[in-house]
């Protein structure tokens, strides 16, 4: 039995660096760029065993880091005063290159006319400008960074003009405050880095389907108002059009909050990390004004600090209305970071008839809080297939749902479609399935089986099989199946930090 739990073990695919990141194979190196940066040098400390490593409570070695690694690897002149924020180049790599999978996965096709080039919109850019200029260096995006602050906009515009190669894809846009607010707002946060040295990011992609039939308490959760600076909404001109926005959000609430990590020292003034209501506020407040561009953006995203934002954030999406929600996971040592991206665009038309044909798929459900069990999951299972105006039988004493699909029932799942219920009953011929439950059955439909199994406590086996081995579906099934594990393990498997 151990062996068996060891080898399951082994077969999870742990997430990763992003396999384009400059760093995911070479991660800096730091006695190289020592002998070839004197200015670096003294912040080089080596170990007993010659490992050499820098003191990450200290800004100005953060601060040189930085610099010499965007001057190394990315040919870029970069500098910030003392104090702002000071970002680490390989985690801010990751998030270019998530955005880059987003833009080639064509799941929205390229219907935005930016001209033939990637565009995107950088909110709250700050001093360090740092994401227009690795997507303008490594991809030959252009941008248009804002800020709001006198001293962001300063060294922003500095660092862009200090490199002319790129100059040109740059636009740094001041964005006016509303003078009768008081600003405690900010645009920005810095991942903490815990380890004595750079762990490289690790990334996972998740599509999240929703689950409306399963609303959170949203009034146990309410956020506070964001009143800050305008951030989207009368910033972005009537006739412009963007790729995608990218944010990284005031992770904060107050400066007391921020600080309770003493092991590094990133910088950050409290315009760049706090807001009222902190980044959960700031983000609904990006999603409010992505209602009223929504034709003007492919992708809208943001960076997501706290994993127990996350469900509140992604329901309140679906509530307005968006086609697709899409999330990826970057790490830094022991700290997560969250990436969240939606549309309102149409979704690519996906054809059934070319996918590979599987009859048996299964994954597993792990980390379930007590309360939850098979049974639960069953009801969650049936309410989602209800949810698309499926036939649904729930068998108890088996521990299945039986569900009969049509093809226009599985293109429906698989565009996203809620459709209307037709509140008339037809009568359809039905036929016994091996439970000796009934399901209604037609000549174009199949039955579809969904089990759930009680492995150790806190972890479920979810299996699902088509009854119909010849079923002209198979290739629908395996999608369909896909996008019900992400939606279950988006409503149980998802832990606050």
């Amino acid at each position: 039995m151990r062996g068996k739990n060891k080898k399951r073990k082994r077969e999870v695919e742990q997430p990763t660096i992003h396999p384009n990141n400059k760093y995911s194979e070479n991660p800096p190196d730091f006695a190289h760029l020592a002998s070839l940066y004197s200015s670096f040098e003294p912040f080089v400390q080596y170990s007993h065993n010659g490992h050499p490593r820098i003191d990450w409570t200290d800004f100005n070695a953060t601060r040189e880091l930085t610099r010499v690694l965007l001057h190394y690897d990315h040919a870029l002149n970069w500098w910030i005063p003392d104090g702002q924020l000071c970002p680490t180049v390989p985690n801010r790599s990751n998030y270019i290159h998530w955005l880059q999978d987003l833009l080639s996965s064509n799941i929205i096709p390229n219907t935005i006319p930016t001209g033939g080039k990637v565009r995107g919109f950088d909110i709250g850019t700050g001093a360090n400008c740092i994401y227009p200029l690795l997507g303008a260096s490594l991809l030959g995006w252009s941008f248009v960074g804002s800020d709001v602050t006198d001293v962001a906009i300063e060294w922003a515009e500095k660092n862009v003009n200090s490199n002319p190669h790129i100059s040109e894809l740059i636009e740094i846009r001041r964005v006016q405050s509303n003078a009768t607010t008081p600003r405690a707002e900010g645009l920005h946060n810095e991942e903490s880095v815990l380890s004595g040295k750079i762990d490289l990011s690790r990334r996972t992609d998740t599509e999240v389907e929703p689950l409306p039939i399963l609303p959170l308490d949203l009034n146990a959760c309410e956020n506070k108002n964001y009143h800050g600076p305008p951030i989207l909404v009368g910033v972005v001109r009537d006739d412009e059009k963007f790729d995608f926005c990218m944010c990284n959000p005031p992770f904060f609430e107050s400066l007391d909050e921020a600080g309770l990590n003493p092991k590094t020292s990133c910088g950050g003034t409290s315009e760049e990390m706090v807001c009222s209501g902190g980044e959960k506020a700031f983000i609904t407040r990006i999603i409010e004004d992505s209602t009223e561009l929504k034709h003007q953006f492919r992708w809208f995203t943001s960076m997501i600090g706290r994993k127990s934002n996350l469900k509140n954030l992604i329901s309140k999406l679906w509530e307005v209305g968006v086609t697709v929600v899409k999330t990826t996971e970057f790490v830094q040592g022991r700290t997560s970071r969250w990436g969240l991206a939606w549309s309102f665009l149409p979704l690519a038309q996906k054809s059934s008839t070319s996918l590979p044909n599987k009859n048996t798929m299964s994954f597993m459900l792990e980390g379930l809080q007590r309360q939850n069990g098979a049974f639960n999951v069953l009801e969650d299972v049936k309410s989602y297939f209800s949810l698309h105006g499926l036939s649904c039988t729930l068998n108890t004493s088996s521990f299945t749902v039986d569900v009969v699909a049509t093809k226009d029932d599985c293109d429906s799942i698989l565009k996203n479609e809620l459709p209307i219920l037709n509140q008339s009953i037809y009568y359809q011929p039905t036929e016994k399935t091996s439970n000796g439950s009934s399901v209604n059955l037609s000549r174009d439909s199949s039955c579809l089986r969904i089990s759930v199994f009680q492995q150790i406590p806190g972890t479920l086996l979810v299996k699902g099989s088509l009854q119909d081995r010849n079923c002209l579906l198979s290739g629908a099934f395996s999608l369909i199946f896909q996008k019900l594990e992400e939606a279950l393990r988006s409503k149980f498997c998802t832990k606050s930090v």
